[in-house]
């Protein structure tokens, strides 16, 4: 058993001490530099700050939601070189997802939960473990609970071919952060998404289990995917403004990419139908499955008990 030597009773006492400085001492956060020093956050002429927050609070959850589901994957890859890969696909996720909560925090202060008075947690760490799962605006296909290694490598793919047509364009667009977010998240996307796919053929080509898998991982989470793809009121007034982007006008990259992996892994895209909203929300709209309550469960516990919490 080791032996705490810093006087506290317990590993969490440390994080609630006051140190004296509110700036860098935080658990979650507060000790790394502001995400967007040094950029302009002016809001372009024309656009909605609520609207351009919520464009950012929807991409900004997709990559943080399913980078904690990846995260989950931590020592149970195939392989030490896989563990390793999955991980730092998490990570890249992580990245993107707190550039874009800071920016929905810059867009639109009034998003940003009300924390006790003297917490120091920065505004995208109070976006990501403060809200309930109602306020989040992911889509479906990342939140869903995890399957086995051909599970994680279709959904993967899934994601990260709609994603990267998404960044590729948005690295266009008229919003400074955005733009930088568009250029460097689609070259790490790149990789997510090549990773994914050489697994998917990988899988399909190997054994008959391995295929018999691969197979009924793509038959579960197909029909998510479309949502990915989903027009959002939201994103269309973004995109016609030229700071967004409207997922719908990328349906044929997407739809053209997948037909090439699937073509080499010989299986053919499932025929069950789309799955549906409720009452015609989806994601986007803060309805979600059961496994996302679930998920901010466990990733926000430490946070929520911890309101004031320093290292």
């Amino acid at each position: 058993m080791s032996h705490d030597t810093s006087g506290h009773e317990s590993v969490y006492d440390g994080l609630v001490e006051d140190h004296g400085d509110v700036s860098g001492q935080w658990a979650f956060g507060t000790s790394f530099e502001d995400p967007l020093a040094g950029v302009d956050t002016t809001l372009p002429e024309g656009v909605d700050g609520a609207d351009l927050a919520a464009y950012c609070l929807g991409l900004g959850d997709d990559a943080l939601v399913l980078s904690h589901r990846l995260s989950q994957w931590c020592s149970r890859a195939p392989d030490l070189e896989d563990d390793i890969a999955v991980a730092n696909i998490a990570l890249d996720l992580l990245g993107q997802a707190r550039l874009l909560l800071a920016r929905a925090a810059a867009a639109d202060p009034a998003v940003v939960p009300a924390l006790p008075e003297g917490s120091p947690a920065p505004d995208e760490d109070r976006l990501a473990y403060f809200r309930e799962a109602a306020a989040f605006r992911c889509t479906r296909l990342a939140e869903l609970e995890h399957g086995d290694f051909a599970h994680l490598v279709v959904r993967l793919l899934l994601f990260s071919t709609a994603r990267l047509a998404l960044l590729h364009r948005l690295a266009a667009s008229r919003d400074h952060v955005l733009a930088a977010i568009g250029a460097k998240g689609a070259t790490e996307v790149t990789y997510h998404r090549d990773y994914a796919a050489r697994w998917v053929v990988t899988l399909a080509r190997g054994t008959e289990e391995s295929r018999r898998r691969l197979l009924a991982a793509l038959e579960q989470l197909a029909p998510w995917h479309p949502e990915q793809l989903e027009a959002h009121p939201v994103a269309t007034r973004l995109a016609e403004a030229g700071v967004g982007v409207d997922p719908a006008g990328t349906a044929d990259e997407v739809g053209a990419v997948l037909a090439q992996v699937l073509d080499e892994a010989h299986a053919a895209w499932p025929e069950a139908p789309p799955r549906a909203g409720v009452r015609g929300r989806a994601g986007r709209d803060g309805m979600h499955t059961e496994a996302l309550g679930l998920l901010l469960a466990e990733m926000q516990v430490v946070a929520r008990a911890h309101p004031l919490g320093r290292w």
